[in-house]
């Protein structure tokens, strides 16, 4: 019977391991260039509203995406693994991969053509990264290069951030350092004097609602791409002010 029940533990483990591959996302095909900053950083207040993207803890491997990823803003957040693929001259050897965070949006250059300047124009695929990212999958002196991505779950170090912004009748909130999805598509807010407040996304990950929660402490409900939902209560005591960031729990 004990070798019976083990022959069953370890079919149902190696088939619940190869679920979880299966699950993965596999990779696809897309193009790399990189902006030079001398902090190696990729952008400061992008179309994403991080404003910094140190601050908001992606450093270097913050990026900007071509529309066809940017899906209007809701992948801000969003975490992707990117590896140099199919070029000998320009790809470092063995191909390997760096996670990059969504932060700003890459616009199209419609006077250019796609395969010459225009990197970002619909439907082109691309991610527009730091050199210092850049340079650990490809040689600095490639202007572009072929890449595979895929999604992946965010690792973030501490809570979700909420960043208050507005007025008196307009409170708005940036939501940065998510883990998990890392892709925002719904918050609610509570104060103490009101019930759950659906916020409307005002624009990249910043979401706001015409109420006035002055003087009153906040709940923040956050959900993700996948459905999860996190609910992080008096986040924010009864004297929060408009610019200052409160550190919520975690996905």
């Amino acid at each position: 019977m004990n070798g019976l029940l083990i022959l069953c533990l370890i079919i149902f483990l190696t088939s619940n391991a190869k679920a979880s591959v299966i699950d993965e996302e596999e990779w696809k095909t897309a193009t790399a260039t990189y902006t030079k900053q001398q902090d190696d950083s990729i952008t400061i207040e992008g179309a994403c509203g991080y404003e910094d993207v140190h601050n908001a803890s992606f450093d270097k491997y913050g990026a900007g995406i071509s529309r066809m990823l940017f899906n209007r803003g809701s992948s801000c957040g969003a975490c992707f693994e990117v590896r140099c693929v199919d070029h000998i001259l320009w790809c470092l050897q063995g191909s390997p991969s760096v996670v990059l965070t969504a932060t700003d949006f890459c616009p199209p250059n419609y006077g250019l053509s796609a395969d010459y300047g225009g990197w970002c124009n619909f439907p082109n695929q691309h991610f527009e990264m730091s050199e210092g990212a850049f340079a650990e999958i490809a040689h600095r002196k490639a202007d572009i290069v072929p890449v595979q991505y895929r999604r992946v779950k965010c690792e973030r170090k501490g809570g979700l951030r909420f960043t208050m912004s507005g007025n008196d009748h307009f409170y708005q909130v940036l939501i940065s350092n998510v883990g998990g999805d890392g892709e925002v598509v719904g918050v609610k807010v509570k104060g103490s004097r009101t019930g759950w407040i659906p916020m409307a996304r005002n624009w990249g990950q910043n979401w706001q609602s015409n109420v006035n929660l002055i003087g009153q402490p906040l709940s923040l409900e956050v959900t993700t791409s996948s459905g999860k939902t996190l609910t992080s209560y008096n986040v924010a005591p009864p004297n929060w002010k408009f610019r200052q960031t409160f550190e919520g729990k975690q996905f």
